[in-house]
């Protein structure tokens, strides 16, 4: 199988991984500076999270460019890397909403960490 259908699904994904994310950003009521305060924790764990989903993305494009032809291994592997950066919003919106609470950051580094293998796997 070529690598466009795998680079397309994958993209498309991840930008539906940041559109979720990005949706845990409510907007306060109240038109003065303080109605933000409460949503810096929530913005903080964002702005790391659409890092790491970004840098993901980027390592993605250039490894697919190396590669030739998608096996069924590859697949696989790449629904797993998928699958970890897919439950990123919600251990996000966890950490933020509990202000980097101990078990919701827990949960967010194991994510990272998973994430790391899945895509070592994809190497």
């Amino acid at each position: 199988m070529g690598k466009n259908r795998l680079e397309a699904f994958s993209d498309g994904v991840i930008a539906i991984i940041i559109t979720i994310m990005v949706l845990e950003l409510k907007v306060p009521h109240g038109e003065n500076l303080e109605t933000l305060s409460p949503l810096v924790p929530v913005f903080l764990s964002y702005v790391l999270s659409f890092v790491y989903v970004g840098i993901y993305w980027n390592n993605h494009h250039h490894m697919l460019h190396t590669c030739n032809k998608v096996t069924g291994p590859i697949l696989w592997a790449n629904m797993h890397l998928l699958f970890w950066l897919s439950i990123m919003p919600f251990a996000t919106g966890w950490m933020g909403e509990n202000h980097f609470a101990a078990i919701p950051s827990a949960l967010y580094g194991f994510i990272l960490f998973m994430s790391a293998m899945a895509y070592w796997t994809l190497q």
